[in-house]
This record gives structure tokens, C-alpha cells and sequence, in this order.
């Protein structure tokens, strides 16, 4: 019989704070009550930011609420061999391009368009879609520019993607913590439009990484935020491209700061770590988020 498997994947970029507490604690919870397997993985892709003192500042506040995990703990910046086949794989079957408009010129380009009357469409988070310029380049021209070292970001050909996926790409969600009832829902990759799959030095992103991570791992139910809600069209795409078997899925509330805003980890006073200093104790913290 095949263990339920949760994760915790948290990026050692800053510190924890009460949304990663509840976050971790309802996955504990939930993999308790299946007698699953909980998984601790390091989102560290981002080498310019992430950090082994926070890193260390976060296995230090999970054992302090009292969280166990299995070994060993998967680091995303020691698998970089494995994303980079990946990667290799979309090139070599034309899924993915090289995008060399930076952000200046994706500002003036949408301003331009916009000035004449055009809406630009936005992302879920409301960020511009890129422009699709690239994709018309020759590959002659690809080459050039990559072989003079421009910056190139590779991105994901949603449309061309979406031709060659299943009829009914979709994802099973539970509607509440007790991950009873669930129903599916309809992927939608194209509102994000040609998201970055990787870049020129690190052979990632979020996306991509989450996706094989998740499904080496065996990771049978992602349980986290719902301001990633969205973003599990883009993931049950690749998944679909890159034969993968989607996990089912739980995006559980967030929980907010004082002024009625997602927690970031710029919220000094609802730090896992300033909350211990200031002398709570992990059944403060749990009472706090809810549990």
C-alpha cells in the first residue's frame, strides 16, 4: 500500500512567520491523520537570495513547533543536473524559446500598445503577459543572440503547448481542511501567458522545479496557500507535457497581517523566530493561526 506523502517547501530567502507555521502545521496534521509521510524540501533556486543561515533559521523554528520529517531533506540547488535534462527536453521539442526582452523594454513595448488603445492583458497577480515577439525570431537569430550572450530568460509556449496536452487538463482539489470532499477544477495555463521556465544561469523556475520535485518525491497531496492557487494551471501543464501524474491538491487560507494583507516575511512581529524570543511557546503559535 502506498503511504500518502505531504510536503512543507519552504524558500530560505528570509525568515518563517505565522503563515508558514500554519502551513506546516496543517500539513503534520493532515499526514498524521493519514499516516502519511511528511517531506521537509528547500526551495533554494534563487542562489542570489536564499541563504544557509536562513536555511538553518528555519529547520531551527520547525523543530522549535515541534515538526518531524523525513531524510534526508531535498535541496533544489543540489539537482540542478536534474532540471537541466528537463529543460533539454522542452528545447529539444520546441515547447520552450529564448525571451530576450528585458523589463525596460517590456514596459515601453506594452506602453506603446496600450497608448493606442489596446488593453494588455495581466496575469492573476496582475503582472503584464510577455509579449510574444520571440517566438517569431529564426532560430538563426536564437542562436546569434545566445551565442553573443545576450540575457534570454527561457519561456514556456503556452499555445503551442496547449495543442499538443489532454482535452480535459484539470486538477482535483479539496474544498476544506478535513480533505473529505473535493472537486475538479479546469486548468488555465493561458492566463499566465509564456511563463519562465528557466533561466540563462540557473536551469529553473518555480514552476518547473515544483512539478519534477513533487513528483520524484512521490508527493501525493500538495497542501499549501491559496495565493498559489492559479498558479496550478501552469504546473498540471507541464505535468501533462512532461507525463507526470498529478498530485491532488489543497490550497488552504492565509493567514493575514494586521492590515488585512498576506503575511511577507518583511512582518518582523509575526516572525516565528521574534515570537519565541518574545517568550510565546509553540501552542501560542498554533492558537494564533487557528489550530
Amino acid at each position: 500500500m502506498t503511504l500518502l506523502t505531504f510536503r512543507f517547501a519552504p524558500s530560505p530567502n528570509g525568515e518563517l512567520h505565522l503563515g508558514h507555521a500554519y502551513s506546516a502545521l496543517l500539513n503534520r496534521r493532515l499526514a498524521a491523520q493519514a499516516a502519511g509521510r511528511l517531506l521537509l524540501r528547500i526551495e533554494d533556486i534563487d542562489i542570489s537570495r536564499c541563504t544557509p543561515e536562513f536555511e538553518a533559521g528555519i529547520v531551527r523554528d520547525l523543530e522549535w513547533l515541534g515538526l518531524e520529517w523525513e531524510q534526508p531533506v531535498r535541496r533544489q540547488s543540489e539537482h540542478f543536473a536534474e532540471y537541466r535534462a528537463v529543460l533539454d527536453r522542452l528545447i529539444a521539442e520546441e515547447l520552450v524559446y529564448p525571451a530576450f526582452m528585458s523589463r525596460g523594454e517590456i514596459r515601453a513595448f506594452i506602453a506603446d500598445t496600450e497608448k493606442r488603445g489596446r488593453d494588455w492583458p495581466r496575469d492573476p497577480d496582475g503582472v503584464p503577459l510577455y509579449p510574444s515577439l520571440d517566438k517569431a525570431l529564426p532560430m538563426k537569430e536564437r542562436k546569434r543572440r545566445i551565442a553573443e550572450g545576450m540575457p534570454f530568460a527561457w519561456r514556456l509556449d503556452v499555445e503551442g503547448a496547449m495543442v499538443r496536452t489532454s482535452k480535459d487538463l484539470s486538477w482535483t482539489e479539496f474544498t476544506d481542511e478535513t480533505m473529505t470532499a473535493t472537486r475538479t477544477v479546469a486548468a488555465n495555463p493561458r492566463e499566465w501567458g509564456d511563463v519562465i521556465v528557466a533561466r540563462r544561469d540557473i536551469p529553473t523556475s518555480y514552476h518547473l522545479a515544483v512539478v519534477l520535485d513533487d513528483a520524484l518525491q512521490g508527493v501525493s497531496h500538495v497542501v499549501r496557500g491559496l495565493d498559489l492557487y492559479s498558479a496550478t494551471g501552469v504546473q498540471r501543464l507541464l505535468q501533462d507535457l512532461l507525463g507526470l501524474a498529478p498530485p491532488r491538491y489543497f490550497h488552504h487560507r492565509l493567514i493575514l497581517g494586521p492590515d488585512g494583507r498576506k503575511l511577507s516575511k518583511s512582518f518582523k512581529d509575526t516572525g516565528l523566530a521574534a515570537l519565541c524570543d518574545d517568550g510565546a511557546s509553540p501552542r501560542d503559535v498554533q492558537r494564533l493561526v487557528g489550530f
